[in-house]
């Protein structure tokens, strides 16, 4: 009877209800808000998290264009990619990132937070970044959350 008492119980996928989070990142720093947010997508803030089951919330990050780096690292930190063709080696700065498009800096800064593998490629898909202070998802009704 005492071996029972210590089963731990694991939530189904269909068992999961997630909730909408909004993050405004105005003025705030990009590690800390990306930890942060990585968090809640995998769902640890949750009693009935599963490791191998995707119990996260989604999360809406606005105004990512006014996101700040510590330091001197805007004008250090590049971001690489390779186009898998020959000579096809891409570099960007962070400066030039954030005036193009702002929203690939949170995307990298979360995926490198969660894991790599199939789960971690549904978890990052509840992340909707945008660059100014609307979006697309009000009738999900996101509550604010202070990071």
């Amino acid at each position: 009877m005492a071996l029972a008492q210590r089963l731990t119980y694991h939530f189904k996928q269909n068992e999961v209800n997630p909730k909408w989070f909004l993050v405004d990142a105005n003025g705030l720093t990009l590690g800390r808000v990306a930890s942060r947010v990585a968090h809640i997508l995998r769902g640890k803030h949750k009693p009935i998290f599963t490791p191998n089951v995707d119990c996260g919330d989604f999360v809406v990050i606005v105004n990512a264009d006014k996101v700040k780096l510590t330091g001197k690292r805007s004008e250090l930190k590049t971001y690489f990619h390779h186009t898998l063709y020959p000579g096809g080696a891409i570099v960007q700065s962070y400066k030039d990132l954030m005036k193009t498009h702002p929203e690939r800096v949170f995307e990298h800064a979360v995926k490198g937070m969660i894991p790599h593998n199939r789960l971690g490629a549904t978890v990052i898909k509840k992340l909707k970044v945008y660059r100014g202070a609307d979006h697309p998802h009000m009738a999900q009704k996101p509550e604010p959350i202070k990071i």
